[in-house]
């Protein structure tokens, strides 16, 4: 039989005899640890001030705070609202005595005199019960740890290759502001990324004919939501000191679930000292 070394339960009686006879009983067949409260407030105390407790054992029949009260007041508490309870009761004769019981928490009864082997099954069934909901978090807490440390991974990957890639690329949103950039943005454009970042891609950007530049945003949203991406352009990058940069310009829209643009990326590859040849 597993005697649960490592488990807390408290047992909650004003009478000495029976916290004596709790104690020794569970003793005998349990490795727990065992601490007593002989009355309810006490009870209420200790386990407040200890978050270990695993289980309580309470007596129903205590003067000044009695067993419903003590178990109302536990349930409320957010650090004991968890914590099985098996009420112990000399008065368990009516369907509206065990209702009650079950009302402010109770998660099992056992009648006085009490039958050892049925406390002690009591006990064991709640606590194996705890001992396997412990093991299901910790499985699932190993395998979200594992997960984190794969989006980590990845996320990391990621980064690197947009920190190192060669064009410039910068996420927009909708309206055409910038959300974000990577490094050989910067370098192109002459601007800190803080800088960058809540600009209007119109600051910075312009296309071959005047026109198509003063219907900028225009243009490329209806672009884009008919087709999704717009590919290979010729364009200039307007630098921070007002020089020209030519680009060959690539757009790509994300959509939400409805079709929407959520986001615009766009990638710039740096055209300066390529030739252009005319047909």
């Amino acid at each position: 039989m597993t005697r649960y070394a490592g488990f807390r339960v408290m047992i909650v009686d004003d009478n000495e005899n029976n916290l004596y006879s709790l104690n020794a009983l569970i003793g005998k067949y349990m490795d727990v640890e065992v601490i007593q409260a002989s009355s309810g407030q006490s009870a209420l105390d200790l386990a407040l001030d200890d978050p270990r407790i695993d289980l309580i054992v309470l007596d129903i029949q205590m003067p000044e705070m009695d067993g419903f009260q003590t178990a109302s007041m536990l349930k409320v508490r957010q650090k004991t609202r968890d914590i099985p309870i098996i009420f112990l009761t000399a008065a368990y004769k009516t369907d509206e005595f065990q209702r009650k019981g079950y009302e402010v928490g109770a998660a099992d009864y056992l009648l006085k005199p009490i039958d050892d082997n049925q406390l002690i099954n009591k006990i064991s069934t709640y606590l194996r019960l705890i001992e396997k909901e412990r093991e299901l978090n910790r499985q699932l807490e190993a395998l979200v740890a594992e997960r984190t440390r794969e989006l980590q991974v990845a996320k990391n990957y990621l980064e690197n290759v947009i920190g190192n890639m060669g064009e410039a690329l910068l996420l927009l949103e909708p309206s055409g502001k910038i959300k974000a950039v990577n490094p050989a943005a910067c370098r192109m454009l002459d601007y800190r990324e803080p800088d960058l970042v809540g600009m209007s891609i119109g600051d910075v950007f312009e296309e071959e004919e005047q026109e198509q530049a003063r219907a900028f945003m225009g243009t490329w949203l209806e672009a884009l939501i008919r087709t999704g991406t717009i590919s290979s352009i010729e364009a200039r990058f307007i630098a921070r000191d007002e020089r020209r940069v030519s680009i060959l310009f690539s757009r790509a829209a994300i959509l939400n679930e409805t079709g929407e643009i959520t986001d615009i990326i766009c990638i710039a590859k740096d055209m300066s000292g390529y030739q252009r040849i005319e047909d």
